[in-house]
């Protein structure tokens, strides 16, 4: 007779294991978190929504142009008069601190993966794994570590959004012109010098596309995260989601794409050598 392979019950164990021996650990890793993220929720309301209508057209013009600016303009008073300005600022917050903590993790680890052929391997199939595995799953150990609130929403956005710079980042470092590198090597660059005058600067487009990709994957899952009490925009998709109302879920979905617009175009604007079109 055979049996079906079940491991959920070891897994289970090994988290609560996990939290019963090492629990001062995730407080204070959850405090960290926390205050990191209430400051720049403290820094947005510091700004006020006026200053951040400010930010994203100065920026906008800076970087893409007049049009885009324009765009910023409109898409920001939007968000103002509809009412979410306040939410909207707590999704900032917690879409860039996610992003913070993955590019913290993901730069050094897609380097390390660039430069050392087996670590690469390993690297490339956890990756694989944290992209195929369902969002939601990663809520279920964040609350059971972290509790409610921020740092179980953080870690589980994390979680999802660290792939994508970390695979290029180990992409942009390993298809740097072999030219550039036999130069360098020929200069008498150490392998420190190597990384920080050749490949780094080469792999810099490849490494800001991470850096954009990671802050879309961020912005998403922070949406997610609102079950388990993170806040923001997505407490308002919740709420219209149980209580069927169509209005309120298109109306907050509107000011999430709003927003996820100017995130991807500024940031995008980035991973460009030059000023170009959008």
């Amino acid at each position: 007779m055979a049996y079906p392979l079940d491991f959920s019950r070891q897994i289970d164990s090994a988290i609560h294991s996990l939290l019963a021996n090492a629990g001062g650990f995730f407080d204070a890793f959850s405090g960290g978190i926390d205050a990191f993220a209430g400051g720049l929720e403290m820094l947005t309301n510091w700004l006020s929504p006026w200053g951040l209508v400010f930010l994203a057209v100065a920026i906008g013009l800076w970087r893409i142009g007049k049009g885009f600016a324009l765009f910023a303009l409109l898409a920001t008073l939007y968000i103002i008069y509809s009412g979410y300005s306040e939410h909207a600022a707590i999704t900032l917050a917690l879409t860039l601190s996610s992003t913070f903590f993955s590019l913290l993790i993901g730069i050094p680890l897609g380097i390390w993966s660039a430069r050392r052929a087996t670590v690469g391997s390993v690297v490339r199939t956890l990756m694989d794994f944290m992209q195929t595995m369902p969002a939601f799953v990663y809520l279920i150990p964040a609350t059971i570590l972290f509790g409610l609130g921020r740092p179980p929403g953080i870690f589980a956005t994390l979680l999802f959004s660290m792939p994508p710079v970390v695979r290029l980042t180990d992409l942009g470092i390993r298809q740097v012109n072999p030219a550039r590198i036999e130069a360098g090597l020929a200069f008498g660059c150490t392998p420190r010098q190597l990384l920080w005058k050749v490949q780094l600067p080469g792999a810099q487009p490849a490494i800001m596309a991470g850096v954009n990709q990671t802050i879309m994957m961020a912005m998403s899952m922070v949406i997610i995260a609102s079950m388990v009490g993170a806040g923001g925009l997505g407490n308002d998709i919740l709420s219209s989601i149980q209580q069927l109302d169509i209005g309120l879920g298109l109306q907050s979905g509107v000011v999430v794409v709003l927003m996820a617009i100017l995130l991807d175009r500024l940031s995008a604007s980035f991973a460009r050598q030059q000023k170009g079109q959008v």
